[in-house]
């Protein structure tokens, strides 16, 4: 078959996608001229944070300022400003010894308009401690140091800086992208395993084996006490993560290199199956197998490892880790199957629990004041030890590559932000986690429909799905910040199908899975000698 499928990997690549929600960063533009010749210049990138200062929209808006450098000096105390003063100007300095909050509330009591943190891995200014330096006002932004050692020799010594930020369009497209993937790939996975359902209700009815076939799909099927194991392993795993990045992101990226390569013949294996042509087939180790499905699995791992060489190239390699991502949501969705409602309301429940903690709860937690979630998002750079929980790293900079755990669905702003020709692209991002967790839910409210002969529960979940995710979309507008998206997914597809469930008379018999009942349906019309009513089975059951 080329690339074969391990029963325990779908549960092994399901352990670690459930990491992520969305995040963003802010970038601005640091245009440099050479003072005594205006018509040299070029502009960098910066980062700031806009909740604490504010910048123009326009280089025609922006105020010139006299760049002074400040890299030898710590300026963690007044002493340290040079007896020239730094009045009206922006200074840049190093990070370390001290807090950069304290070297600001220097440079501003020196007089200074603005301070710039020039650093290897441009680091982001945490927000933690911001409340014990209140009065401090300057702009406060982040240049690497290969862009501050460039701009000196490309424009001489004296320099002159405007700093701005153009402004965002009103409408993101991403966000419609990111939404139309993750809807799609619920919407079809779910449609994909009421079709395997269908199947095997026909198979059961036409085989002798029946209990052979059980045994078979269970495998593959979460119990209550499965799902309680998986959370804890997940709690377990981006706690290791956090703590030991460096190392386990390349086990990450190869784990999803795999994955996604075997995820994707699955998919395309498919569409393949129902074509008339291609059915040429050559004999190995006894078995036959189609000549087209050997050259798909060839096809299925050149994507994978294209990728996987090509992954820190942000303009284009975002596009394959979409695909490949999209084809592993899919085959998890289609292939993990949660027996009844009890087992989708604990898996989702605890979930749930799991984001908003790591979203919410552990910035209290951290050296750096922030979320394990956000920055396993966007790959911590440094430990909290180094980073002395002043930085977090920002990301997607030319000056400092870096891996990044690929378990998101990425959408860069390619149109309409004029930073980018001089920043990396800005993204917004899914957790493969937000697609598959609600999508498990919605698959059983599709193999549950086929058995009940009605589509109800897979429309409304589907729908409530993307009213999950618009709702997840305006809070992280007006938040701005990074939002455990299952916090609103799963109470919205939860309450929709137990309504559903309701008002049709049929929650126990959801909430318990009627799978039990078409099987032992199938096996009373089959066996007269010793037949048994199919609501006394699921009691037995």
């Amino acid at each position: 078959m080329g690339l074969l499928r391990s029963p325990h990997a779908p549960v092994a690549a399901l352990l670690w996608s459930c990491l992520l929600g969305l995040t963003a960063a802010q970038e601005a533009i640091l245009h440099a001229s050479a003072a005594d010749n205006s018509s040299l210049s070029k502009d960098y990138c910066m980062h700031y944070n806009p909740s604490w200062t504010r910048l123009p929209g326009s280089l025609g808006n922006a105020t010139a300022l006299s760049l002074m450098n400040l890299t030898g000096t710590p300026l963690c105390h007044p002493s340290d400003i040079p007896p020239g003063g730094i009045k009206n100007k922006a200074v840049v300095v190093q990070r370390g010894p001290c807090h950069f909050l304290e070297k600001a509330k220097v440079a501003q009591e020196g007089g200074a308009e603005a301070l710039l943190i020039a650093n290897s891995s441009v680091p982001f200014p945490s927000s933690r401690n911001k409340s014990e330096f209140q009065n401090v006002t300057i702009l406060i932004a982040v240049i690497s140091q290969k862009d501050f050692k460039d701009m000196e020799q490309t424009l001489g010594h004296n320099i002159t800086v405007k700093m701005y930020s153009p402004s965002w369009h009103d409408f993101d497209y991403t966000m419609v992208v990111i939404f139309v993937i993750a809807v799609f790939t619920v919407a079809l996975g779910g449609y994909w395993s009421g079709l395997i359902e269908l199947e095997n209700m026909k198979a059961a009815a036409d085989t002798e084996d029946k209990e052979r076939r059980k045994k078979k799909e269970e495998y593959l099927t979460f119990s209550p006490l499965t799902v309680i194991v998986f959370v804890v392993i997940c709690c377990v795993m981006i706690v290791l993560l956090y703590f030991f990045y460096k190392w386990l992101v390349y086990v990450m990226i190869a784990i999803f290199c795999i994955a996604s390569a075997m995820s994707l013949f699955n998919c395309l294996a498919a569409l393949i199956h129902r074509m008339p042509c291609g059915q040429c087939t050559i004999s190995c180790c006894g078995k036959d197998i189609k000549v087209i499905l050997v050259f798909l699995s060839g096809f299925c791992i050149s994507v994978a490892v294209v990728w996987a060489v090509f992954r820190n190239e942000d303009r284009w390699a975002w596009i394959l880790q979409d695909i490949l991502g999209i084809a592993f949501c899919l085959n998890l969705i289609k292939t993990m199957k949660l027996p009844n409602f009890m087992s989708c309301v604990i898996l989702l429940g605890l979930l749930l629990i799991y984001d908003v903690f790591f979203v919410f709860i552990t910035p209290f937690i951290t050296k750096n004041g922030e979320s394990i979630m956000v920055e396993l998002a966007a790959g911590p750079f440094e430990n909290a030890e180094k980073n002395d929980g002043n930085f977090v790293e920002a990301t997607a900079q030319h000056s400092a590559p870096h891996e990044k755990l690929p378990v998101l669905i990425r959408v860069p702003k390619l149109i309409g932000y004029s930073v980018m020709s001089v920043c990396y692209m800005p993204v917004s991002l899914l957790g493969f986690g937000d697609i598959i967790v609600p999508g498990l839910l919605i698959a059983y409210c599709r193999r549950f429909d086929v058995q009940s002969g009605s589509s109800i529960y897979y429309i409304s979940s589907t729908i409530a799905y993307a009213v999950g995710m618009i709702i997840t979309f305006v809070v992280l507008a007006l938040m701005k910040r990074g939002q455990p998206a299952l916090l609103y997914l799963v109470p919205c597809t939860l309450v929709t199908v137990s309504i559903i469930a309701w008002s049709r008379k049929e929650m126990k018999k959801f909430w318990k899975g009627n799978s039990y009942q078409v099987m032992d349906h199938l096996d009373y019309s089959t066996n007269e000698e010793n037949p048994v009513a199919p609501d006394e089975q699921i009691e037995q059951q």
